[in-house]
């Protein structure tokens, strides 16, 4: 299993042992590294790339995967790529081997490392080094890598592309910008109406689970182990971060005003909590929960406020001032152009944690947001705004399309869900409710027409430019229906990620489709 350095690989590891104790003699961490003695370009001894391989027995890999699944701590496709043409030519080499006059040669922890690097060969014989043909083939593709890398790619422009990136987060840069030019655009004020937020407080992950993941561990870091609060039905890999990294969690899955009594009852018993994690809105419910309420117990009973407003997305809400981190899914409406992924985490200024997380943050950050990927999301990203307001144009469209069909039972959507007030709370001036919404039929046998005969993409993500449906409580939860069901999440909910055709195209797709369902006249229920 493959991380993009040795520390994840390193935690990797200690998560498999701490649940199996037994694999403790039987995994390694390869540290790959470029051998630097051979021939390379200034271009790729900057990029430097590193691959650390986790090597296991088959029967823990299945504990290795919860790892790499909850935490987004793996490899890009780019990175990927690049680094097997490197390995496959000999000048991606075990950092045991990698001679390299310029920097000592970085390893894991003694219980992890082989004794030796194994040159065998499958028939016992020691290997030799490549032939000459083979070193030159092996220059050959060095040359290849760095012509296409060089397309793509100008390093010197990476930390510009971070920098407008985590600018164009915090709001103060939101228009196209000219990566050669060294003029930071700020405003006093930035678009989203945030104020003192400086790019500092912004860090950026390969992935948004890695970055829920590194502010719950900053927060650890910080605060110290205390349990944590899921509030409101769960993204699965979010619930079983607090769950399995740390002392656990508490889980109140309506994010109700119910379940804020429930917890006020434990606060004021005197049990202590390290954060509270939610979803602004939450999926696939698009449930708002009370934030206001929500940080005000936060600061009585002194316990962080962590907000994925993913859904929501930075255009239409500024969470902020309810939040001491807003973390997001950069892979979603941000890019928009499903080619790349990335995710972000704020640390707001205001917060009376804010330096001991940024402390926290800073100590335990690494920055493997690959460099080809920075620079494909900040191009991506530039239009986010235009594309956000025509993605809340479109989904009030298809809201108001379903609504006029009597099939259709209930839509969930920020507008229409009681919860809109909380919305509203922190709704900006002029912006919308955002492109995901979620629809079930008074008939199983409507739904599953319905998503049949729908002329969209099909698929288990969100926030694409192009609209794409999925039958996302069987995706995402299919093993546990009865609980989702507990918490009000029906089986045959069709969700629906807006994206940015011609609003009457795509009502005109949808109509199709609510057609298509009336054909059901089944008793209800099936």
């Amino acid at each position: 299993m493959l991380f993009p350095t040795l520390g994840a690989a390193t935690r990797c590891i200690d998560f498999v042992i701490q649940r199996e104790p037994r694999y403790s003699e039987q995994v390694n961490v390869v540290q790959l590294v470029l051998d630097v003695s051979k021939a390379a370009s200034a271009l790729v001894r900057k990029l430097a790339p590193t691959i650390a391989a986790v090597m296991l027995p088959r029967e823990a890999f299945s504990l290795a995967k919860q790892y790499w699944q909850h935490s987004g701590d793996g490899i890009s496709s780019r990175r990927a790529e690049f680094c097997h043409a490197l390995f496959k030519d000999h000048l991606l080499v075990p950092s045991a081997r990698a001679a390299s006059p310029a920097s000592k040669s970085t390893r894991g922890p003694r219980r992890y490392q082989r004794s030796s690097v194994d040159d065998t060969a499958a028939n016992g014989e020691a290997q030799t080094a490549p032939a000459k043909s083979s070193v030159e083939e092996s220059q050959e593709s060095l040359r290849f890598l760095e012509e296409r890398f060089g397309r793509n790619l100008d390093l010197n422009l990476v930390e510009r592309a971070k920098s407008a990136i985590r600018r164009r987060i915090a709001g103060s840069v939101v228009q196209d910008i000219d990566l050669q030019s060294e003029a930071s655009q700020r405003t006093a004020q930035d678009s989203t109406g945030r104020h003192n937020i400086d790019e500092s407080n912004v860090y950026l992950f390969p992935a948004g689970m890695n970055a829920i993941f590194n502010a719950h561990r900053a927060l650890l870091a910080a605060r110290g182990p205390l349990k944590s609060i899921n509030f409101g039905f769960p993204y699965v890999d979010t619930l079983k971060i607090l769950q399995k990294f740390g002392p656990g969690c508490e889980f109140f899955g309506h994010a109700s005003s119910d379940d804020l009594d429930e917890l006020e009852t434990l606060l004021r018993r005197g049990v202590r909590f390290l954060a509270l994690f939610c979803e602004f809105p939450g999926n696939p419910l698009l449930t708002c929960p009370d934030l206001k309420r929500i940080r005000r117990l936060a600061d009585e009973f002194d316990f962080a406020v962590v907000v994925d407003e993913t859904i929501g997305t930075f255009a239409n809400v500024n969470v902020l001032p309810a939040a001491d981190i807003v973390v997001s899914s950069l892979t979603k409406i941000f890019s928009g152009d499903s080619n790349v992924m990335g995710g972000s985490a704020i640390i707001n200024p205001d917060s009376k944690f804010c330096q001991q997380l940024k402390g926290a943050m800073d100590s335990i950050y690494e920055d493997t947001y690959w460099p080809e990927d920075a620079v494909f999301m900040e191009r991506n990203s530039r239009d986010f705004l235009q594309r956000i307001i025509r993605i809340n144009a479109n989904a009030e469209a298809i809201c108001a399309t379903l609504q006029s069909h009597p099939n259709v039972k209930r839509i969930y959507y920020p507008k229409l869900n009681p919860s809109k007030n909380h919305y509203d709370d922190f709704k900006l001036p002029e912006m919308g409710y955002g492109g995901l919404l979620s629809v079930v039929f008074h008939r199983k046998t409507q739904a599953q027409v319905f998503y049949d005969a729908i002329s969209t993409a099909k698929g288990p993500s969100l926030g694409t430019n192009f609209t794409l449906c999925s039958p996302y409580v069987i995706l995402a939860h299919y093993q546990e229906l009865e609980w989702a069901a507990s918490f009000g999440v029906a089986e045959d909910l069709v969700r629906v990620s807006v994206g940015l055709e011609e609003t009457r195209s795509l009502q005109t797709i949808f109509e199709r489709a609510l057609r298509a369902s009336e054909e059901n006249d089944g008793p209800p229920g099936q």
